[in-house]
């Protein structure tokens, strides 16, 4: 059993997916979460609802990751929602789940392409990490949702899979910087997941062929990605930082 009672968390891009699958289940746990979306209002406030309606509690928050300042306006915000629901600005974990995919190879990927992979998966959760900083409480966890593509050759993911190596850099050298706080940094990269934004993975005939890809012998659920964040945030997960933790079900080995 994770017991994170007491605990707040932000998961950014948790109106669907794995960021959904993160936020149902660090509320299962007892966390109080914010349920961040950017145009998704409707989905954010179903998790919400159906979050609270299982007992747990939560909010929604907006913020538009893809674009310059967006990480600040977002951490200003949960800031503000936290100032008038609690009575301070403090929380424990912050999950960078949001990103953006895209998949073309390098002929294909444009300079506007390529800007807008880096915003959203790697200077946003840069600078929303910065701007929080100093909210932590001490214990704290931050989770950067990363890629297997980062360690497995994937030509189509010619500006995604860079952007999300550079996340993993952040996260080995903030494992260090934060470590006198005792506040744990971990990079989780998933295999292939089926999710509404991978519809291939959903696909019976296309999924048989990729779980032949994987050790596990299926593709994976966002649940069993959510798992992993779960026992990471919890104080079971107190003694690990600084990794990338493969969690693919074997994908590609």
């Amino acid at each position: 059993m994770i017991d994170l009672s007491g605990r707040i968390a932000l998961v950014t891009g948790a109106s669907r997916g794995i960021g959904e699958a993160i936020a149902r289940r660090l509320a299962s746990d007892g966390a109080i979460v914010a349920v961040h979306y950017h145009s998704a209002a409707d989905a954010a406030r179903t998790v919400v609802a159906e979050i609270v309606a299982a007992g747990g509690a939560a909010f929604a928050v907006q913020g538009d990751l893809s674009e310059h300042g967006g990480a600040a306006g977002l951490a200003a915000s949960f800031i503000g929602e936290l100032r008038a629901r609690f009575g301070a600005p403090e929380f424990d974990i912050l999950v960078n789940n949001a990103g953006l995919g895209l998949r073309a190879t390098i002929e294909d990927v444009t300079e506007h392409d390529f800007d807008l992979l880096l915003q959203t998966n790697l200077k946003s959760p840069f600078f929303l990490i910065k701007a929080l900083l100093p909210h932590f409480r001490k214990g704290g966890r931050i989770l950067n949702i990363s890629s297997m593509g980062t360690r497995a050759a994937y030509p189509t993911m010619a500006a995604y899979a860079p952007a999300k190596a550079g996340l993993e850099a952040l996260t080995r050298l903030l494992a260090v910087h934060l470590g006198e706080r005792q506040i744990t940094v971990n990079s989780v990269r998933p295999g292939t997941t089926a999710t509404d934004m991978n519809a291939a993975a959903r696909d019976p005939v296309t999924s048989r062929v990729v779980a032949e890809t994987i050790a596990l012998g299926r593709v994976g659920q966002s649940t069993d990605i959510a798992k992993v964040v779960a026992f990471l945030a919890s104080e079971d997960g107190g003694w690990v930082t600084g990794q990338q933790i493969d969690a693919s079900g074997g994908q590609r080995l």
